[in-house]
């Protein structure tokens, strides 16, 4: 059999589970400044006005909140988003107005552990 090439692919989206896809998505929206672009009752979507790759947000009527750090029979993170920002201080600040939580276990002096209004991890570090 002869090979076959590599099909055309393009990440469109990250997709976080939550028990309230518009809720969650009110807080990214808040966090990043970006638009909604697709918003049903089981699926919210923003994206980035530049173009790229945007955050998705689907209904998990079973959704568990993760374990931060991870623990054993906990529902442990599946991901986690990186975010650069050019000051930690100020990017925790917003991000708590937004409705976030910093983390109680913090595992690196430049960077914050950051948890969403459903617990979802997120990482904001300086390039440097």
């Amino acid at each position: 059999m002869g090979q076959v090439g590599r099909p055309t692919m393009m990440l469109t989206a990250t997709v976080l589970d939550a028990p309230d896809p518009r809720g969650l998505a009110r807080f990214y929206q808040q966090l990043f400044g970006w638009p909604i672009v697709d918003d049903e009752p089981d699926w919210v979507t923003l994206r980035p006005p530049g173009g790229g790759p945007g955050l998705s947000f689907q209904l998990e009527e079973l959704y568990e909140r993760p374990a931060w750090p991870a623990e054993r029979e906990r529902q442990q993170m599946m991901l986690h988003l990186d975010i650069e920002v050019e000051d930690l201080d100020a990017a925790v600040a917003h991000a708590l107005a937004a409705g976030a939580t910093l983390a109680e276990f913090q595992p690196q002096e430049q960077v914050r552990v950051v948890l969403d209004p459903v617990g979802h991890p997120f990482c904001f570090f300086v390039n440097g």
